[in-house]
């Protein structure tokens, strides 16, 4: 069988979500880079055909092209029986994982993401860090609130989840817009242990082949 092949841009959060849950289920894939900032390749017709939506990530696995980090997420845990588990069994957990999950990456992610500049929106560099501050501030304070309850060494309890998957990410994000996540004591402890797990050290913006070399 084919080997999965993953398309992806260095600093993406979506990318990096889809790019850990291969690691941790132990999936080995072809990467392939696409550059949305400089070059903006997601906008090329031959990318244009592998995802209409025109964004990062792609996923070509099992003969079938997926789309859209959560659903690729979703996936996964679905058909990579016998893999790390990414949802736990019980169903209240199950609910606190996807309710965090989607806080992030529809509450939080869209609304600092850089394409509002490129289609126009928000263009004044200060206007938009200020935008995003404002919903990347708003969204961690909610989940803050969320993981003092749910939270043990990770985002709902001791073990890897969906959520933690989106959650390193975000903060990646954050502190690249110069946000103060120390006001956020739970999410910096959890992303303190998560940093230091292979799956996620391994897969970081840092490591890609796409990341740009540091002046």
């Amino acid at each position: 069988m084919a080997k999965p092949i993953l398309y992806s841009f260095w600093r993406s959060s979506c990318s990096w979500r889809v790019r850990i849950a291969l690691h941790l289920k132990d999936i080995d894939y072809e990467l392939r880079t696409v550059d949305i900032v400089k070059k903006r390749q997601q906008f090329d017709e031959e990318f244009r055909r592998i995802n209409p939506m025109q964004k990062v990530p792609a996923l070509i696995i099992d003969g079938n092209t997926l789309v859209e980090s959560m659903n690729i997420l979703y996936y996964l845990e679905e058909t990579q029986l016998g893999t790390y588990p990414l949802i736990p069994e019980d169903r209240l957990l199950r609910a606190r994982v996807r309710e965090i999950s989607e806080m992030i990456v529809t509450g939080v992610q869209p609304l600092q993401n850089i394409g509002l500049k490129q289609i126009g929106m928000l263009s004044d560099e200060k206007d938009f860090l200020k935008f995003a501050r404002h919903w990347i501030k708003k969204g961690l304070t909610a989940v803050e609130a969320h993981t003092k309850f749910t939270a043990g060494d990770f985002c709902v309890g001791n073990d890897i989840t969906m959520a933690d998957c989106c959650l390193l990410p975000q903060i990646f994000n954050a502190k690249k817009y110069q946000v103060d996540v120390s006001e956020y004591p739970t999410l910096e402890r959890i992303c303190s242990k998560i940093e230091r797990q292979p799956a996620f050290f391994l897969t970081h913006p840092e490591t890609q082949p796409d990341c740009p070399p540091r002046a």
